[in-house]
């Protein structure tokens, strides 16, 4: 077998981590497999160099900070690759250059455009173990260039792709995917497994186990991620295919609190505005949420919408310099709300799921400000104070009704 394994921050934090990691890297090739991995920076370094970088200078160019952030992986990489040697085990690592990642040139936030997977090969048909620098790649232009937070597991499912991988296993702090943050509910279920759609929902609705780039990739390419412990020896969740059973499954309960609302007020009530406004986002390659418009006595309309707190300066700026094209006179946000999600297959054709919700948030007095629906998800926005104690209502009046299982 052809294996990726991916091991993030917390995994490598200290030298007792690394070898840990390093004994499970070992363990995989002397199985007979052959074996990449995908490396992040040690415990919170990018954290740190953030932090640096903005006393350095607080408007820092995005070049010069990808230059200076993709050091962490180069670190890791490397030690780990020493760490192999003296096991015994022939180790080489390449940073994404070498590994033929090669990306667009946005800084920060570039993307995968294609792997060149010659030298990956080489090294492996050598008998050696690759390492490769995660969260990071290379622009046309030869700029060192990230991919964005979170982006090593992103790293992972692109060259299990490119490779062709039979499995890519994403080593992480918790032991899998669960119906709910078992840190904040007790009786939250690890599933054995979940199917790509459902497992993309719930990472765009705020779980924090796996971005929702990677699973996106992993679903256009077929690559099988399983999630597991990198201190646990405990089975993990398989993510592949589409979950198949009748009546109602919740797969999970989650909420998101780094998001934001923007409203426009005094946008013209005509058409290409809604076209203006998702262009203007879209460009800027920022992904709205919750759009609702609220007409007005006076011919305008107010426009909100909700987006990811990081990037609600981004879409501020982006906004206010194209004022005059959008036509709206008034500009203002809230970010003390969250939304709560609850993702389930069966919906479309049991009709019940939000009424069930909707009952749990009542009996705790949690108030809804607005509902947005799919065929296997439905979000409310609440109060970022309600969020925690939200996700546990509505876990528990689901498992109380038996529509939470392991898969």
């Amino acid at each position: 077998m052809l294996i990726v394994q991916k091991y993030g921050g917390s995994s490598l934090a200290d030298f007792e981590k690394m070898e840990n990691a390093a004994s499970r890297i070992v363990a995989a090739r002397e199985g007979g497999n052959r074996v990449v991995v995908v490396l992040s920076a040690q415990g919170k370094y990018t954290d740190n160099m953030l932090k640096t970088a903005a006393l350095a200078n607080p408007n820092g160019s995005k070049r010069e900070i990808d230059l200076l952030l993709h050091t962490g992986e180069q670190i890791s990489v490397s030690l780990m690759a020493l760490i192999l040697q003296r096991m015994g085990h022939g180790a080489k690592s390449l940073n994404a250059r070498q590994a033929g990642i090669v990306t667009t040139s946005a800084f920060g936030s570039a993307r995968i455009k294609h792997i060149k997977t010659d030298k990956i090969f080489l090294e492996l048909d050598k008998g050696n173990i690759v390492i490769i620098t995660g969260f990071q790649g290379e622009s046309l232009e030869g700029e060192v260039t990230t991919l964005g937070r979170g982006a090593g597991d992103l790293t992972a499912v692109a060259v299990a792709a490119a490779l062709k991988a039979d499995i890519c296993e994403i080593y992480t702090d918790v032991e899998g995917i669960y119906s709910a943050d078992p840190r904040s509910v007790s009786d939250a279920t690890k599933l054995a497994k979940i199917g790509y759609r459902e497992m993309l929902e719930l990472s765009a609705l705020g779980s924090k186990v796996l971005a929702k780039r990677s699973v996106g990739l992993a679903k256009k390419y077929g690559v099988r991620v399983k999630v597991m412990s990198s201190m646990k020896r405990a089975a993990g969740t398989l993510i592949e295919g589409e979950t198949a059973v009748e009546g109602i499954y919740v797969s999970g309960v989650t909420a998101h609190e780094g998001i934001c609302r923007i409203r426009l007020s005094g946008v013209p009530d005509a058409p290409g505005v809604w076209y203006k406004i998702f262009d203007t986002m879209n460009k800027a390659n920022i992904s709205i949420d919750f759009v609702e418009q609220f007409k007005k006595s006076d011919g305008t309309k107010d426009i909100s919408f909700t987006l990811d707190a990081d990037r609600e300066a981004d879409a501020k700026d982006i906004l206010e310099k194209n004022a005059h094209r959008l036509s709206f006179t008034g500009l203002s946000h809230d970010e003390n709300i969250a939304k709560l999600s609850v993702v389930s297959t069966g919906m479309d054709t049991n009709p019940g799921v939000p009424s069930i919700m909707f009952e749990a948030l009542y009996g705790a007095g949690i108030n809804i400000d607005s509902v947005s629906t799919s065929e296997i998800r439905i979000s409310v926005l609440i109060d970022k104070a309600d969020a925690k104690r939200a996700v546990q209502v509505v876990h528990s009046k689901f498992r109380e009704l038996e529509y939470i299982r392991d898969m």
